[in-house]
């Protein structure tokens, strides 16, 4: 990785497992390697976590620990829900995202939070990714799961299903064009896409719905217009199997479970979470906090460094690309530019 790579890395709910696989990942020294390293959060989390799983946190000194003082140096309750730790978590995500603004860092890897903990801090919040699209003003953001093995970008996330359902042929192209993008910038110069039928056999042709037809196809038939070759609406109960066996390298699904449960099943230890839609780079464990095995030294840090992994390959993809648009196209202070991945 070049050496100007610049990485934020938030450690979520002090009281969860997120501080601790931040550590873990930082002191395998080939994560440690890729970037430059800046941890936002309490440094009394960290040496909480360090402490109680016995981790020798050396190494960690040596990266740029970004400290908001926001707990008030009581003794971290791990595993305990509270509304200070969840306002704390959201704290930290707005740090790392406007440094990533304001061209501090190339991109930001955030560990879990808990939704629970921020709602009880009185933050209006549906999620990570929706809270980082929000800060970044953009109008709408997508979510892509990542593996080694395959990728899916979802038309819709955190949204009542009986919503989910509604489609809109813009929001499908629109998604097409962000996944398609963002595996550009995974180094998939030219990714095989499958696009996910919405109903059971895709339709059969009218049979169970008519929104393939009528919704789905003329979305894929823009976007193979636009030079963006892909497939569909293909079955969803038979296009992740295809794709576990190499047919595809990127799908496209309608909502949220339609993409994660396999996903999830495919590969749950190394599946990244990836914001496309904004203008910054944004990686995230795909896990919750575990309060329930928060300090026992048992969280397994291979998502973290998956995260940490995606994270610094979207950054180098996403400098190559504004490196590659001729002089003039855009505004070169990077803290300006508004490609979107």
């Amino acid at each position: 990785m070049p050496e100007q790579i610049r990485l934020a890395v938030t450690i979520g709910d002090p009281a969860g497992i997120g501080p601790e696989v931040v550590l873990k990942a930082l002191l395998d020294s080939t994560v440690r390697a890729i970037a430059a390293w800046s941890i936002i959060g309490d440094r009394q989390a960290l040496e909480a976590a360090a402490l109680s799983c016995g981790l020798d946190a050396d190494n960690i000194n040596e990266t740029e620990i970004l400290d908001p003082h926001l707990l008030d140096g009581a003794p971290i309750a791990l595993g305990v829900l509270r509304a200070d730790y969840g306002r704390a978590a959201m704290h930290y995500v707005r740090i790392a995202t406007e440094m990533c603004l304001q061209g501090k860092v190339d991109g930001m890897v955030t560990a879990p939070l808990n939704k629970e903990a921020v709602t009880l801090s009185g933050e209006p919040f549906s999620g990570h990714t929706e809270y980082i699209a929000q800060l970044c003003g953009a109008q709408e953001s997508r979510m892509l799961l990542a593996n080694e093995r395959l990728a899916v970008v979802h038309v819709s996330t955190h949204i009542p299903l009986r919503t989910a359902v509604n489609l809109e042929q813009g929001r499908i192209l629109r998604t097409i064009r962000l996944g398609a993008q963002a595996m550009t910038m995974l180094g998939k110069a030219q990714p095989r896409i499958a696009v996910c039928g919405l109903n059971p056999h895709a339709g059969e042709h009218g049979l169970f719905g008519n929104e393939d037809q009528a919704v789905i196809l003329p979305a894929v038939q823009e976007a193979n217009r636009l030079g963006i070759p892909c497939e569909g609406p293909v079955a969803p109960d038979t296009v992740f199997l295809k794709a576990s066996r190499g047919a595809y390298d990127l799908i496209v699904a309608m909502y949220h479970d339609q993409g994660h449960i396999p996903m999830k099943l495919l590969d749950f230890e190394r599946t990244v979470n990836i914001t496309l839609g904004i203008p910054i780079v944004r990686t995230s464990v795909d896990h919750g906090t575990a309060f329930d095995i928060a300090g026992l030294n048992r969280a397994d840090a291979q998502n973290m460094k998956a995260a940490m992994k995606a994270a610094a390959r979207m950054a180098c993809g996403k400098l190559a690309l504004e490196a590659s648009v001729p002089q003039g196209e855009l505004k070169t202070h990077r803290s300006d530019f508004k490609f979107e991945i």
